[in-house]
């Protein structure tokens, strides 16, 4: 099964980050990438066998690219927005 343009993760946004961490640290384990705090709801982050082709195909579909390619810790990433406003974002290991 291919994971191309499969939701691959969720951000969470929280207002306080010590408190988030230790609470999801310690109920599941989990360990954390330090991000942006910003306010509104989860950002839905896809995956991508090739990133440069996915943002223009967001353009293509009427799509608005909110922050263009750029490197991260694992990979590269893009933000767009649909034609309804919703942020998601597309990453990619290559």
């Amino acid at each position: 099964m291919s994971r191309h343009h499969t939701i691959d993760y969720i951000e969470i946004g929280v207002t306080d980050v010590d408190a988030a961490k230790g609470f999801y640290g310690t109920a599941f384990g989990w360990s954390f990438a330090d991000a942006e705090v910003r306010p509104g709801g989860p950002l839905v982050v896809l995956y991508s066998d090739d990133v440069e082709r996915s943002a223009a195909a967001v353009g293509e579909a009427g799509g608005t690219i909110l922050k263009p390619i750029y490197p991260f810790p694992g990979g590269r990433r893009f933000h767009f927005a649909d034609p309804a406003g919703n942020e998601l974002a597309v990453w990619s290991a290559a």
